[in-house]
């Protein structure tokens, strides 16, 4: 493989916020995007800040830039569990409606330092009705009532891809649920991904108002894909379409039923179209997506990605290692290549 000219790591530096959640690149342009939970942040390829955005009252997780209109995707919910409450608290609000967006901002813009992310006109959102209604879902599982269908938690991982198995541009916005931890049900052993395209995304986005929440979205998705793997923490950290293998692959803090393998990292086969089956342990069909036969339920042993993970499209990938000090959250931005299908450092 040819050496690839980028840096083999980029310090983001330090932010009073939440950690870092995901990240983002722009190589033509030179920019590296950082999600930090309630802000984005944008620096050159040195770690200089250029641009940065607060006041967030939601958990914007994991992003994906799309070069075809210079913006970031990424996901964004407002809830009221304990991840929800503690940011409320932190900004001294005690509730919110519950809400579930694609965020999209606009990279253009997002050229100054200390912005606002909500009135400086930087961002976007478009509501997702069928998260909204799996997270308040009750469901009966094993003779009780449980709250959140298929475990949902809300959304984190995103990336932006063509639909699985096609040969089709990558237009679309692919965001996965968060899944809570429940070593006691059943039907939480599901990753749920949901797609839609890019173009038809344009005619909902509209500003958000976090004192009065808008609803702008589509009424559905245009598909509703379900991977088994059993269940995570959380669900899908980051998720991240890979043009060089053709797959996603899916970061996660790992699982802890015993029955399942729980790895950090899974790969979905982009290769395979979805096929509509019945879905493992549950009393329904869905979409299902095929982990990469390679690896399966095993998956990857790589202990990075959960916290941001870019692909290139060209073996190699840029990784977060995320860490905190007094200054604040920060994380140092790796270059990874792959070599017999593992990742290894670029020294």
């Amino acid at each position: 493989m040819a050496e690839f000219n980028f840096p083999k790591d980029i310090f983001s530096g330090s932010y009073k916020t939440g950690h870092c959640q995901g990240i983002a690149v722009d190589a033509e342009r030179g920019y590296v995007y950082y999600s930090f939970t309630t802000a984005i942040i944008k620096t050159d390829l040195t770690g200089k800040l250029v641009g940065s955005a607060y006041g967030l009252l939601g958990h914007l997780g994991c992003i994906a830039y799309n070069p075809a209109d210079n913006r970031v995707y990424g996901s964004l919910e407002y809830k009221n569990d304990a991840i929800g409450r503690g940011i409320l608290k932190a900004n001294g609000k005690e509730a919110i409606d519950d809400g579930f967006y694609i965020a999209i901002i606009d990279c253009e813009k997002l050229n100054r330092i200390d912005m606002d992310a909500v009135s400086d006109g930087v961002m976007t959102a478009v509501y997702l009705r069928d998260v909204v209604e799996d997270y308040h879902a009750a469901v009966t599982e094993n003779g009780r009532e449980v709250l959140h269908r298929y475990g949902c938690s809300g959304i984190d991982g995103l990336t932006i891809a063509p639909v699985p198995g096609t040969d089709g541009a990558a237009d679309h916005v692919f965001v996965a649920y968060g899944i809570y931890s429940d070593v006691d049900r059943a039907d939480n052993d599901h990753q749920v991904i949901l797609s839609y395209p890019l173009s038809a995304l344009t005619e909902y986005e509209k500003p958000l108002s976090q004192d009065t929440m808008h609803h702008s979205g589509p009424e559905a998705p245009e598909a509703k894909y379900f991977v088994f793997t059993g269940n995570t923490n959380w669900g899908i950290q980051n998720l991240e379409y890979d043009p060089y293998t053709g797959n996603f692959f899916a970061c996660v803090y790992t699982g802890k039923k015993p029955q399942f393998q729980n790895p950090p990292m899974f790969v979905i086969d982009g290769h395979k179209p979805a096929v509509k089956q019945k879905l493992t342990g549950l009393d329904e069909e869905g979409l299902t997506l095929s982990l990469d036969a390679a690896t399966g339920l095993d998956g990857l042993p790589f202990g990075y990605g959960s916290t941001g993970f870019y692909a290139f499209g060209n073996g190699y990938y840029a990784v977060s290692h995320d860490g905190h000090t007094e200054a604040g959250h920060d994380t140092h931005v790796r270059l990874y290549r792959m070599e017999n299908g593992q990742f290894v450092i670029v020294e």
